[in-house]
């Protein structure tokens, strides 16, 4: 999954400014970047800084490191924007994305999470997906997401407000893209090829509980970690998730998408 925050730091500027370069073909791919010292002086940056971008850089798969030639632009880099931002059935899937059991497809008034996360006013009607993840027949995590209000998403995202539509059980049937099997992330990110999505998650250590202990086949006690996430388009929440994922769940690789 991605992890954005809302300010950028010089680090991250400093990024950009790099990745810029390097979709831009200054760096193209397979390219050798000058040497630290020399390509400080360049972008007028102190090496710390620079060193710290570029391991960013290297963490997110746009370079390389090759011992005796430096750091070199990936023959494929990886494309910018929402593309980081992937549905939690495909990050912690093992060789192949976990199978989306649907739970609950509901509406609901907004809880103190989404009218934080999703700054939804009070008796807004929010979409609400509760679902189970499952690999090889065990449940490897329970997922909440909420979708913004549809008046928000017609005015912010449309294609993904039709998106949503379109999987409720009155729709019509429609070929491609996800279908009611899928996570509402999943949704959202088959409706933004065109749109640039950016992401806020958390993550905190729990325990599962009685009801999500039951829903996940495990003891209440059983060790968990707590995923939340906000997604966005521009400065405007559009998806608010938590995510349960108990101990003995495929390890989740957390990426950083600026």
């Amino acid at each position: 999954m991605a992890v954005s925050g809302q300010r950028r730091r010089p680090v991250v500027a400093l990024y950009e400014r790099i990745a810029d370069a390097v979709h831009d073909g200054t760096y193209p791919p397979g390219s050798t970047l000058p040497s630290e010292p020399k390509l400080a002086a360049e972008l007028g940056v102190s090496r710390p800084a620079l060193r710290e971008a570029l391991l960013l850089l290297q963490e997110d798969g746009l370079l390389t490191v090759r011992r005796g030639v430096g750091r070199t632009v990936n023959d494929r880099p990886p494309r910018r924007g929402f593309e980081h931002i992937q549905p939690l059935e495909e990050l912690i899937g093992a060789g192949g994305p976990l199978r989306v059991r649907a739970l609950l497809r509901t509406v609901e008034e907004p809880t103190d999470f989404t009218t934080q996360h999703l700054l939804a006013p009070a008796r807004a009607e929010l979409r609400f997906w509760e679902s189970v993840l499952t690999g090889e027949g065990t449940a490897a995590a329970l997922s909440h997401e909420w979708a913004a209000a549809d008046e928000v998403l017609d005015r912010v995202h449309p294609e993904f407000a039709r998106a949503l539509r379109a999987t409720e059980p009155d729709a019509p049937a429609r070929g491609g893209g996800p279908g009611p099997a899928a996570s509402m992330l999943a949704v959202l990110v088959g409706a933004s090829r065109e749109t640039a999505l950016s992401a806020h998650s958390g993550i905190t250590a729990t325990l599962l509980g009685r009801r999500r202990g039951d829903q996940l086949g495990r003891p209440a006690d059983t060790p968990a970690v707590l995923v939340t996430q906000v997604v966005r388009v521009g400065e405007t929440p559009v998806l608010a998730a938590k995510h349960m994922l108990p101990t003995g769940t495929p390890a989740l690789p957390v990426l950083q998408s600026h």
